[in-house]
């Protein structure tokens, strides 16, 4: 499935997907971590960091959970449609991870939650160079970990259709230390459907790029 494909395939899914996973889970927990770790960083200040959600869908199970005026970017437009209701406080974006229509170095944290495997795994680091690319050095990121090697369209998948790719574990902690992310965490948790899943909780350290300009 091409990138079109792939926005035509959720807008076709939204609803039902956001009917059927569970608001709640020990994956919103995580957002907790993450945003306890932001509170002692120094350069956050003294107000609420700054997070991109990326592939905010509906909203439900992470952007709710993240400060007001975060701002959430999705493909699909429909799902940004459910997101207005239910995260009415954010910022919420038309887009592709791959070219994230933001400025570098703007974000505190990213979060990426059954996200990045809707891509190629071939563009994978492309999305992890985007990502460390919009966060200011020392940012956080918090992301899904695929446990395995795939890329399949499964057909049924909420009533349609949806396609699904990812390089393996051991090769996406690979990317993202290429694009530049440190201190690489892999806590586990449950994801919206019930089942156990692993994530990643990084730091951006000085990208080569950053290095160059500096």
């Amino acid at each position: 499935m091409d990138r079109n494909a792939v926005r035509r395939a959720w807008d076709e899914v939204a609803e039902t997907y956001a009917a059927r996973r569970d608001p709640d889970g020990s994956d919103a927990a995580l957002i907790d971590d993450l945003l306890d770790a932001l509170a002692s960083d120094p350069a956050v200040g003294d107000g609420d960091p700054l997070v991109l959600d990326v592939g905010c869908g509906d909203g439900a199970r992470t952007l709710a959970n993240l400060p007001p005026g975060s701002v959430g970017i999705d493909i699909s437009r429909r799902g940004l449609d459910l997101a207005r209701e239910t995260v009415p406080e954010a910022r919420l974006v038309h887009g592709e991870m791959s070219a994230l229509p933001f400025a570098a170095d703007r974000f505190d944290a990213v979060t990426a939650y059954h996200a990045v495997f809707h891509v190629e795994r071939e563009r994978h680091p492309e999305v992890y160079a985007e990502f460390a690319r919009v966060l200011r050095p020392g940012g956080r990121l918090l992301t899904t970990l695929p446990g395995g090697r795939f890329e399949t369209v499964r057909r049924g998948w909420m009533g349609g259709e949806m396609f699904f790719s990812a390089p393996g574990r051991e090769r996406t902690l690979d990317q993202l230390r290429a694009a530049g992310f440190t201190e690489v965490e892999t806590p586990t948790a449950t994801d919206p459907l019930g089942s156990s899943t692993e994530f990643a909780l990084a730091t951006l350290g000085e990208t080569p790029d950053r290095e160059a300009n500096s």
